[in-house]
Parts: C-alpha cells; structure tokens; sequence
C-alpha cells in the first residue's frame, strides 16, 4: 500500500502540474483571493457548480472571468435581471417560414464555463430554468433534449440576500452548489495594491495555458485519490452530526437547525477533499483537507431554526461547532 501511494503522488505532482500555471496567470489580474480561486479550482475539478457570495465591488466576476481566460474553452457571462426570460437562458422554438416549421435556438448556456452574473436579481422562475442544466447537464428546448458539452460548470455570484432588489434563491437550486463562497473585503495591503494596479491604465491579463481535455484529465485522476475508511467515516459523522446533532455531544445544536445537510453533502465533501488535495500534488486525502473545504460545502446545506435567527446564530457558526467537537481520526 505504501508504494501504491507513493506512485500515485508521483502522478497527482505530475498531472497536477498545469494548476501551478493557472494560478500563476490568474494572481497576475486578481490581487490576494487565493481562498476564492483555489476553490473555483475545486468545483471546476470536481465537475461542481459554485455560488460565490459577496458585496458589489469585490471582484467576483473578475474572479471568474479570469479563471476562464487560463482555460482555452467557451465563456459566456449571463446578466440576470428582474426581467429576465427562461428563453433568455436556455433557448426557444423559432419558426422557419422556409421550411414551415419550428426549430430551436440555442441559448448562452451552450457554454462550457458559464457566469451566471447576480443571479438572485432575477425572479424565481429563471433560476429553476438553470436546474436541469445544472444537474442533468442537459438542456430541452421544445420536445428535443441537448446534451450539453464538457466541461460544464456554472458558476453563480450573488450579493447577500438582505440588499436591494434581490431574490432568495429556492432550497432546491442553492443544494445543485457544491460550493458556496463568501467574498469579504481585502485586507489594507492587498487594497493598495488594486488601487495601484486598477489606476494606471494598464490592466493586466490572463492568457490561456490549459485546455478542457486536461480538465477532464483531471478529473478522472481526482478519482483514484485515497482515501482512507477513517476519513470516509469522519466525513458521514460530520454530516451525520448536522441531522442528530445530540449524538455527537451538541445537544445545544439541536433546536438551531431545522434541516441538516443532504447525502450530497457527504459525497461532494469527499470529492472536494480529493480535489483539494490534488491542489497541493498529493494522492490521498487527511483530514485537514477535509476541515478546510468543508465550510463552503455545508453552509449552504444546513438550514437554521427561527430560535437561531433570533439568536444571531448563523450556519458557519454551527459547522465551526461541528469541526470543533466531532472527533478527527
């Protein structure tokens, strides 16, 4: 076994190589963030769709542009709006007067990296427009069903439910995330440093330097990573312990959360882990990899109580309750 794992860290430091030229490309445009980054990364390798949450002004679509630019693929950036159509996303039947018939138009969709720009601007009825996309990747317009190409992944930023002219978005949709991340503002140096970067007219850019086929390269390697039946066990307690908080010692917990998180949940924080230790060129996961990817796979999973509301208790609050107390192999 210990050979095994030797080999295949010699292969995740070789496979996972183009990742170091990403970033390298990517901290040219985007000042600090590397929190941010490394986790498009994560839900990028792990075929995951990512909610990125924040104030106007942290360059959240900047983010995502740019990890796009390093990624010789098809880009498109959908603004939602209040008045925003299904059509508008997906596509429509048109009629061809030629041919006496309808044919369908395909919508900015049909893209491998899609920027869903404020999507909680729009009405509910345009966000489920992105949920068979997101979770079928594939699209049906009229009575014909599109598969749509891989790579695939959305990658939706917001600006927190309490501002101005903002929808929540259903359960239903936040849970096809596997991650959702919180933007907050820089710190004093890292601010200087985009003021001086941003005000000299020369904005500097991203060039490409991977494609999709090593993407999904990717991917397939992220499947082999190890990981050991400790970790496996350590991971379904965590998510155990959103559900039957009482059993893991937080009893407290127990009137704060109205729903834990999914199955999902479990499965996407392994593979997350899996992703993230292909990040730093290891071939099995610990569980330092798994505390540090599992913020952003369960905060938006675990729904609190109204008690909780009222006491000012917020779900990052309780998932860093569940780090704390649930017993690390």
């Amino acid at each position: 076994m210990e050979l095994d794992i030797l080999a295949l860290n010699e292969r995740i430091r070789k496979e996972s190589a183009f990742v170091a030229e990403m970033l390298t490309q990517i901290e040219k445009v985007i000042v600090g963030q590397k929190h941010v980054v490394e986790r498009l990364l994560v839900a990028l390798l792990c075929q995951g769709h990512v909610l990125i949450e924040g104030v106007p002004g942290l360059a959240k679509t900047l983010a995502v542009k740019t990890l796009s630019d390093t990624i010789r693929t098809k880009f498109q950036r959908i603004q939602f709006t209040p008045d925003l159509l299904p059509a508008d996303l997906i596509g429509t039947l048109i009629y061809d007067q030629k041919e006496s018939c309808f044919k369908p138009r395909k919508g900015p969709i049909f893209a491998n990296l899609i920027l869903a720009d404020e999507i909680n601007r729009a009405p509910a009825k345009v966000q489920s427009a992105l949920l068979e996309s997101m979770q079928e990747r594939q699209v049906t317009i009229g009575d014909t069903t599109f598969p749509l190409e891989e790579p695939f992944l959305v990658m939706a930023t917001q600006n927190p439910i309490e501002q101005e002219g903002t929808y929540p978005l259903p359960e239903a949709q936040i849970d096809r995330f596997m991650l959702k991340v919180v933007i907050d503002y820089p710190g004093r140096e890292d601010e200087l440093e985009i003021l001086r970067r941003m005000t000299k007219g020369n904005v500097p850019g991203a060039q490409g330097v991977t494609t999709p086929e090593s993407i999904i390269n990717a991917r397939k390697t992220i499947y082999d990573i190890y990981v050991d039946e400790k970790i496996e066990n350590y991971v379904v307690d965590i998510v155990m312990a959103t559900r039957k908080p009482s059993e893991f010692g937080l009893g407290d917990l127990e009137s704060l959360i109205d729903y834990g998180a999914s199955p999902r949940a479990s499965i996407y924080l392994t593979l997350a882990s899996k992703a993230y230790a292909f990040l730093r060129g290891r071939g099995y996961v610990t569980p330092e990899d798994v505390r540090a990817i599992g913020m952003e796979v369960l905060r938006h999973r675990i729904i609190p109580s109204y008690e909780a509301e009222a006491e000012d208790v917020k779900p990052e609050d309780i998932i860093t309750r569940l780090f704390e107390t649930v017993e690390i192999p």
